[in-house]
C-alpha cells in the first residue's frame, strides 16, 4: 500500500532552519508530482510548495525565497528546506502525492491523492 511518512519537524526559534523529509513507498515516485501543505490550528490546510516529476517547482508567496523543495527519485523522498522561519510558519506540515496532474502543479488540496500523517513545526518568537 502507499505510505508517505514525514519527519524533521520540531520546535525552533524564529530565524532558524529545518529540513522536512517525506519518505514514500508503494507508489511510482518518479512519475508523480509531490507537494507540501500545512495546517495551523483553527485554519484550513494550505498549499506551501510542489515539485513536478521533471523538477519544476511552485511556492506560495509567503515562503518564496525562504523555502526550497527538492526530490530524490532514487530515495523516493521529497524534502522541504525551510530557512528564516517565522512564528507564522507554525503548523502541521503534510506531504502529498498528485498522481494525475502532469503539465501543471496544483495548489488545491483536492488534487492530491495520497497524504502523510504530518509533522509539527513550531516556531517561537
Amino acid at each position: 500500500q502507499v505510505q508517505l511518512v514525514e519527519s524533521g519537524g520540531g520546535l525552533v526559534q524564529a530565524g532558524s532552519s529545518l529540513r522536512l523529509s517525506c519518505a514514500t513507498s508503494g507508489l511510482t515516485f518518479s512519475a508523480y508530482a509531490m507537494g507540501w501543505f500545512r495546517q495551523a490550528p483553527g485554519k484550513e490546510r494550505e498549499f506551501v510548495s510542489a515539485i513536478s516529476k521533471w523538477g519544476s517547482t511552485k511556492y506560495t508567496d509567503s515562503v518564496k525565497g525562504r523555502f526550497t523543495i527538492s526530490r530524490d527519485n532514487a530515495k523516493k523522498t521529497v524534502y522541504l528546506q525551510m530557512n528564516s522561519l517565522k512564528p507564522e510558519d507554525t503548523a502541521v506540515y503534510y506531504c502529498a502525492a498528485d498522481v494525475f496532474s502532469q503539465a501543471t502543479l496544483s495548489v488545491a488540496v483536492s488534487s492530491y491523492n495520497y497524504w502523510g500523517q504530518g509533522t509539527q513545526v513550531t516556531v517561537s518568537s
